[in-house]
């Protein structure tokens, strides 16, 4: 080497050597470190990304809120914040209305509507009608019998109100011409029997009926009747299956007729009806149904049921004929309940009394009125 070579930023020592094989000049110095601060860049560039601007940068999407509720701890019941939040449970759909029961042959059994006053709704559907005991015999046999809804008097017909018929008092408000007596003069031939309380007594089934008819009205059938009297299930009592005493309706016992009561006047042992309503009321809230007066029904009497036939069954059976006003060989309609002049076997809801008409020879009887669905709108048409 020649003395007096210099190094890179100063002169070389005496006696020494340079380490690179050319020559050291500033000039190569400055090549060799932009070289190493590039090679250098361009490794750090691999693991440092840069970022990039964008023209229109998306704008932050808020988190979902849950539909059920508040999106709080206590809403989430106790669930970490990353859990899957569970879909709200469906409305449940609303349960269908239950179809309207109906008759036999598919005519709907119509609902109790507000009855007129003093009467009271008898729901339709079927009930037990008759027997299978050996008596009486002319209640037999025992059937399923279907009625359509209707409505009937509470109480029998009192004194006071058919005579006020008989004097066309408060009857066919409906305006219609009519007589100035619309009832036939009927009634009791005993002394004692015209309080104003009392069942009518001595009426005839054509008295009876027409007294219902110039009010709107009519006389229950026996099976509607029966129905009243004993329910749905066959209870042969007004109160259920218990024997009858005085405790439940005006009968003969042991104390004599009329529970006890005599007559005023002659013949007192004869006894007399009481005032109605004077026993506890029975099933649909009805008085009287058992004892104190026979009740005459639109039906013509048959030996059986099973003697009546397709005509005593079925769904709101007439009897003979239908009820017809006439009916072949068949002379005598029907009277249900008993009375105070009877003991206790003919005071049930399924005894029945055959009789003529025309209460020939005379009687003490007595009735109630019955309607149908349709009478009733009429009735409430008239404000009664």
């Amino acid at each position: 080497m020649v003395e007096g070579r210099k190094r890179a930023g100063g002169e070389l020592g005496p006696g020494r050597r340079s380490v690179y094989p050319w020559p050291v000049t500033r000039a190569r110095w400055a090549w060799w470190l932009g070289w190493t601060t590039a090679t250098l860049g361009c490794r750090n560039a691999e693991t440092v990304s840069t970022p990039v601007p964008q023209a229109n940068p998306v704008p932050a999407v808020a988190p979902a809120v849950d539909p059920v509720g508040d999106p709080t701890p206590a809403a989430m019941d106790g669930r970490a914040s990353g859990d899957a939040v569970e879909p709200a449970a469906p409305t449940p759909e609303p349960d269908p209305e239950p179809e309207a029961p109906k008759l036999p042959d598919g005519t709907p059994i119509l609902p109790c509507a507000e009855p007129p006053p003093g009467m009271v709704c008898i729901p339709g559907g079927p009930f037990v009608r008759g027997t299978n005991d050996d008596e009486p015999a002319n209640a037999r046999p025992q059937a399923t019998v279907w009625l359509q809804t209707f409505y009937l008097d509470v109480h029998e017909v009192t004194v006071e109100q058919y005579e006020a018929c008989e004097k066309g008092e408060g009857v066919a408000a409906d305006g219609r011409d009519r007589p100035s007596a619309p009832c036939d003069r009927a009634g009791p031939q005993y002394l004692d029997f015209d309080h104003p309380k009392m069942p009518i007594q001595g009426v005839s089934w054509f008295d009876s009926r027409k007294y219902c008819q110039v009010h709107g009205k009519d006389l229950p059938t026996e099976a509607q009747w029966e129905k009243a009297a004993r329910g749905p299930d066959g209870e042969l009592y007004p109160w259920g299956n218990e024997p009858v005493t005085c405790e439940h309706a005006i009968i003969k016992d042991a104390r004599g007729r009329s529970c006890g009561l005599p007559k005023a006047k002659s013949k007192p042992e004869t006894g007399r009806p009481w005032d109605v309503g004077s026993r506890p009321v029975g099933r649909y809230g009805l008085y009287d149904m058992m004892g104190n007066s026979w009740e005459w029904v639109l039906d013509w009497y048959s030996k059986s049921y099973a003697d009546c036939g397709a005509e005593c069954e079925g769904t709101d059976p007439k009897g003979p004929c239908g009820g017809a006003e006439s009916c072949p060989r068949h002379y005598m309609r029907v009277v249900r309940g008993g009375s105070w002049y009877w003991d206790a076997s003919r005071a049930t809801g399924v005894f029945r009394r055959p009789h003529f008409p025309a209460n020939e020879p005379f009687h003490h009887f007595g009735f109630r009125c019955a309607a149908t669905a349709e009478q009733v709108e009429v009735l409430r048409g008239r404000g009664k």
